[in-house]
């Protein structure tokens, strides 16, 4: 009943607070970035996407472009355009994006 009167639990750019994805967009919290653990994200907001690019990752080829925040540019993580490998095509179109970059709001 308490989460009812708080609303959406939501993530914001850790910088300088823009909203970019609902808890409940989570697809994985399993997934490892370079600077460590990242969450992979079914759907993201107020976004920029960078550049494709081919990238040999730990579970194969994929082609990936890197995401920034929409209002303060900042490097947040990566949105997968293409998994070559049959088991790997559920990240096609998701987001990735760094936890130390996301920032909890309403929690």
């Amino acid at each position: 009943m308490a989460d009812n009167l708080i609303g959406p639990r939501r993530y914001s750019c850790y910088r300088c607070r823009n909203l970019v994805s609902c808890h409940e967009d989570i697809v994985s919290k399993g997934f490892q970035a370079s600077s460590g653990r990242a969450f992979l994200f079914s759907h993201a907001a107020n976004i920029v996407e960078g550049p494709k690019e081919d990238q040999h990752l730990l579970t194969g080829l994929h082609t990936v472009a890197d995401v920034y925040c929409a209002d303060c540019g900042e490097l947040l993580g990566w949105t997968y355009k293409r998994a070559f490998e049959e088991s790997q095509k559920y990240k096609e179109g998701k987001i990735v994006l760094e936890k130390f970059k996301i920032a909890k709001d309403n929690w």
